[in-house]
């Protein structure tokens, strides 16, 4: 064990280091963090619905009296939803972008600007709706429809296609939810680094100190913006003349699609659990670490998913950001919920219980520093094997259940600090099998738990017995 532990330190530590520190890393982390304010008032809005709308309607009937009732919050539900979730791409591209640029030490403002232009640059902005009419219609009608622009053709069973393109188009339900994420991501870092770089090299218009600050920073950002734009409309260009096909959907169907089906294996799922933990174990906060790969694919499935669940489609994703939260580890990494009650039972430790009895309370709302460092769970060679192995028989459990359809899949985008079996049921917009769930992960995690609270006792048992 000692062997392993200094091997790990030697080798794994320095790099988990540096990537929990790397600037580029720490701002796609922070962007997504600032998009909590939006995601949870959207996510609010989605939870009331399915109490509103949903259930009574799946349950009652339609036009039943508690829907009737909530009409008008629903829809304002609705309006935020719109505002929120729907348009999540755009919100992200704004929160990326500021967080780049504090990275690069230029001013925020610009910096969001620049990126949710960039990515406004990448949508195609042209529609084309087809219809297929059974008969012919009049010579009059088709004569107006073609000076339109529209293009009629016979179709095999008698009757006729219409085409018809327009200009000025934005397909917000295909491009600004979650399936835009990853190419307002690429291109919020290519617009923002050029951008940065030229603001640092003082390739800026320089204006007289008697100028405002706001209006100096304002022509400050003109060239550096401008030249950052351009590089970015060019490649999109470029690619759609010579691909035929938009940037943004070729992104989504050769690199985002293939991550996001990667992210649903179990293999996947069980090394970013050990991951996280590994590096919790060390004293390194695992989940911001790991906090871009959970948010790039994991948060991005979390927004698709609540997204059909509020426009009552099918559910696209089985395991999604927030699954890790509802199921894997209550009480935080580790499942210490689990080891703070097993200690209150089972400890015969005046240090451990009493760190037991101070960590409960937080442990509640899954905050376990406390115990983590208080106990501690870091670096203690005899915690280690449970601290990791609980939450990966937990996220087993629970994987194979949800791809089983024995629970629903997490819809809903629940605050972390909700307590644990409350934020299964809430997740899951109301699936009481969610319930049911947490309490098996739970007791699995007590009996995992258990035997070396036990031998804690074995190997120190009157380690800080008050003095008599």
């Amino acid at each position: 064990m000692n062997k392993l532990m200094e091997w790990m330190e030697r080798y794994i530590l320095p790099v988990a280091t540096k990537i929990g520190s790397e600037k580029h890393l720490v701002a796609l982390r922070d962007a997504f963090i600032g998009t909590m304010p939006a995601t949870m008032a959207g996510a609010i809005a989605v939870l009331l619905n399915a109490f509103m709308r949903d259930f009574p309607n799946t349950y009652l009937g339609e036009g039943n009296a508690i829907t009737t009732f909530f009409t008008p919050v629903i829809g304002v539900n609705g309006l935020i939803w719109n505002g929120t979730l729907a348009i999540m791409a755009v919100v992200f591209a704004l929160s990326l972008g500021a967080n780049l640029a504090k990275a690069y030490e230029v001013d925020p403002v610009s910096g969001s600007i620049v990126s949710l232009v960039a990515f406004i640059i990448g949508l195609p902005d042209a529609a084309t709706a087809v219809l297929t009419l059974p008969e012919k219609l009049s010579q009059d009608a088709m004569d107006m429809i073609t000076t339109a622009g529209g293009v009629i053709a016979d179709g095999a069973d008698g009757g006729q296609t219409l085409s018809m393109g327009a200009w000025g188009y934005f397909n917000f339900g295909k491009y600004m939810g979650g399936s835009g994420l990853f190419t307002a991501m690429i291109f919020g870092f290519i617009s923002v680094i050029i951008f940065a770089l030229l603001m640092r090299k003082k390739i800026i218009i320089r204006m007289p100190e008697s100028v405002p600050p706001a209006v100096a920073r304002a022509f400050a950002a003109i060239i550096p913006a401008v030249v950052s734009l351009y590089v970015v409309g060019t490649i999109n260009y470029i690619f759609r003349q010579t691909a035929g096909v938009p940037l943004i959907d070729w992104i989504s169907e050769a690199i985002q699609k293939p991550l996001m089906n990667l992210s649903q294996g179990y293999g996947a799922v069980f090394i970013i659990v050990l991951l996280v933990h590994v590096l919790w174990f060390f004293g390194l906060h695992g989940t911001n670490i790991m906090s871009p790969v959970l948010q790039t694919l994991y948060g991005t499935a979390m927004v698709e998913n609540t997204n059909a669940f509020q426009n009552n489609e099918p559910i696209p994703f089985k395991w999604v950001a927030g699954s890790f939260e509802a199921f894997v580890w209550p009480g935080g990494a580790g499942v210490t919920l689990v080891l703070i009650v097993m200690i209150l039972f089972l400890s015969k430790r005046a240090d451990y219980k009493t760190v037991g009895k101070l960590g409960i309370a937080p442990g509640l709302f899954n905050i376990n520093e406390p115990v983590m460092f208080g106990l501690p769970v870091v670096l203690n060679p005899l915690l280690m094997i449970p601290f990791i192995v609980a939450p990966l028989v937990t996220s087993t459990i629970a994987y194979f259940a949800t791809m089983a359809g024995l629970v629903r899949p997490v819809v809903v985008n629940v605050i972390w600090v909700m307590p644990t079996i409350i934020s299964g049921f809430l997740a899951t917009a109301g699936d009481w099998r969610a319930i049911v769930l947490t309490i098996v992960n739970l007791l699995v995690a007590a009996l995992i738990w258990a035997p070396f609270i036990l031998a804690a006792n074995r190997l120190d048992p009157n380690l800080g017995e008050p003095e008599e």
